[in-house]
């Protein structure tokens, strides 16, 4: 196994944990926890930039006010994304976000035609109708639309898109930073809002769940960096066929960690996201193929300049 795909699976295996992690901050309330994410990541992050001293791209950047606005509405998109997550964890629903993730790569196709203008091939529109066709029998099936999980898709689907469009040129340390940068006073404020009302369980529950409040800015920022490894180094198509290990990693640790109960309609709404998984996986192996035979047909010229 080279690095790069060592890099992946650490990173989405690290993610695939967060429900275990997640449930252990219990019971500090969903925006609480999105508080301590947020600032602890931060500092991590400066601590981080300090460190190694990184700190050429800040005045460039600064003097970009398009591309801090595109970073704004990706902050407020993963923030939505964090609080969500957390709030389905903590409420102990994590089967929810595991099936908001398996929809996620079919939500990202499905933006590219939308907003994009991208043609889709046709193994990619017979996924994305096989994964419509999911969502309308667990609706059906369960009596409710799987709302956590089409939001979980749809702000992370969104998120993806924004970085796409104006943070490609920014390394994951450097837009993690400006992020959390920007969604800082937000986080204090939160912060304020539930002591007042609630109170705040930080501190209140012994050191260990003090820590991991603590601790959230690394597991934040960690599987981050090494997915941007691994991503300068596999293709794109490995890193979206390991990115499936995420939600099954999930779904399992929700039955067999965290004692969910699956119904029988849920696991076979399920198995038909995963059919769409899979041919969605199938196009991209072939058109992966499809684009090395292209290049291996252009003649290439040998003759000195």
């Amino acid at each position: 196994m080279g690095l790069g795909t060592a890099l992946a699976f650490a990173a989405y295996g690290i993610w695939g944990l967060f429900p275990l992690y997640f449930d252990a901050l219990k019971p500090a309330s969903a925006w609480e926890i999105l508080a301590h994410r947020i600032l602890w990541t931060l500092l991590f992050c400066i601590l981080l930039i300090a460190v190694t001293r990184d700190v050429h791209w800040v005045r460039p950047v600064l003097r970009r006010p398009r591309l801090l606005a595109g970073i704004t509405v990706a902050a407020v998109l993963i923030a939505a994304n964090w609080v969500i997550y957390v709030s389905v964890v903590t409420a102990g629903h994590t089967s929810e976000a595991a099936l908001g993730y398996f929809l996620n790569p079919l939500v990202t196709v499905a933006l590219g035609v939308v907003v994009l203008g991208e043609r889709l091939r046709v193994l990619q529109w017979t996924a994305v109708a096989i994964g419509l066709a999911a969502g309308v029998y667990l609706a059906l099936a369960s009596g409710r639309v799987p709302y956590a999980a089409i939001a979980l898709a749809m702000s992370f689907g969104l998120y993806s898109l924004t970085k796409k469009k104006v943070g490609a040129s920014l390394q994951a340390v450097h837009g993690l930073t400006l992020e959390t940068l920007i969604l800082a006073p937000a986080a204090v404020a939160i912060l304020v809002l539930v002591s007042s009302r609630t109170g705040l369980e930080f501190g209140n529950h012994g050191p260990v769940h003090t820590w991991l409040l603590v601790g959230s800015g690394v597991a934040t920022a960690v599987p981050l960096l090494f997915f941007a490894a691994a991503a300068r180094r596999i293709p794109l198509v490995s890193i979206g066929l390991i990115q499936f290990i995420t939600p099954l990693m999930q779904l399992l640790v929700a039955v067999l960690l965290l004692g969910e109960v699956m119904s029988r309609e849920r696991w076979i709404g399920f198995g038909i996201v995963w059919v769409a998984l899979a041919v969605l996986s199938v196009d991209s192996v072939l058109a992966l193929r499809r684009g090395r035979r292209a290049a291996a047909a252009i003649p290439t010229d040998d003759y000195p300049r």
